[in-house]
């Protein structure tokens, strides 16, 4: 399943894969050189991660159940791990670089399913 993401209604992809059985939430993006067919991955339930046997930074976004930012995480190195954050439901993976500087704590994404 791929789905959208949009902020202040511009939509940052329309090319986001979705991890949420516990096979793909532990696979991730793991020993990827890119994510495959997509821009990045949504994991859900989720409220931490790690970048253990990542070939890439990844820029991170914990969201809550309604879809707010929670905490932000640019340009994670792999083999790195990050805190958990209990307010979070999601998290959303993007390769580094690719989320907007303009996005802060606070504020709401827009997730839909294509």
């Amino acid at each position: 399943m791929k789905i959208q993401i949009k902020y202040q209604g511009k939509v940052l992809s329309n090319n986001i894969l979705v991890a949420d059985n516990p096979l793909t939430r532990i696979i991730g993006l793991m020993f990827r050189k890119k994510p495959l067919d997509s821009d990045g991955l949504i994991l859900e339930p989720c409220n931490s991660i790690h970048t253990f046997f990542m070939r890439y930074p990844l820029d991170i976004v914990f969201l809550s159940k309604t879809n707010e930012v929670v905490k932000i995480i640019r340009y994670l190195k792999p083999w790195r791990m990050t805190l958990i954050y209990f307010k979070a439901r999601k998290t959303l993976e993007l390769p580094a670089g690719n989320l907007p500087a303009d996005i802060q704590v606070g504020d709401i994404l827009e997730v839909q399913n294509v």
